[in-house]
């Protein structure tokens, strides 16, 4: 048998929860730790381990984590190894009308990779930021009306110029013609 016969055997034995070391009961957020810690642990540019064993290792936990992290796939992945969230599953009791709609993933508690609910502190940096802009609008409006200038020009505030010695000067002009 050649070594990639052997180490195709030994992974089909191994369930993806066995490899990132957790029950097929594990959230979301415990294979995403599971996976982060394994990752960090085998990638080929930061473990002593040779660097085939590495490699082949780290893909492992990466299929694996794509498998688990995706909700459609770890429900296959769950029946195609006899897994079943539900203690017992009962037939409708009408079989001919559905029960309900198909399930809608996108309300579930699955997280995508990149999608991830905000902390603490970013909530906090963005109030800042949003005090911070209401602040600068109000300054910029109570300084406007300290100064009495009106925050949009009008055209009935301009003079009307009906005469070319209406035409405004510079100020020393306008002193001495007065």
């Amino acid at each position: 048998m050649s070594q990639n016969g052997k180490h195709r055997q030994i992974s089909q034995n191994i369930t993806y929860y066995a490899l990132l070391g957790l029950h097929p009961s594990a959230s979301v957020i415990e294979i995403r730790r599971a996976y982060l810690q394994l990752s960090k642990q085998y990638h080929p540019d930061t473990t002593e381990l040779p660097p085939t064993v590495a490699t082949a290792k780290f893909q492992q936990i990466n299929e694996a984590y794509a498998t688990l992290s995706n909700p459609e796939r770890r429900l296959s992945y769950d029946v195609k190894i006899g897994y079943s969230r539900f203690g017992v599953i009962q037939a409708p009791t009408d079989l001919n009308h559905p029960v309900r709609k198909p399930y809608d993933f996108s309300k579930s508690m699955y997280l995508d990779a990149s999608d991830r609910p905000l902390s603490a502190g970013e909530i906090f940096a963005l109030f800042v930021l949003g005090l911070t802009i209401v602040g600068c609008v109000l300054v910029a409006i109570a300084v406007a009306v300290i100064r009495g200038e009106p925050s949009i020009p009008t055209p009935l505030s301009q003079p009307q110029i009906t005469h070319i010695s209406q035409i405004p000067t510079s100020p020393e002009i306008k002193m001495i013609k007065s």
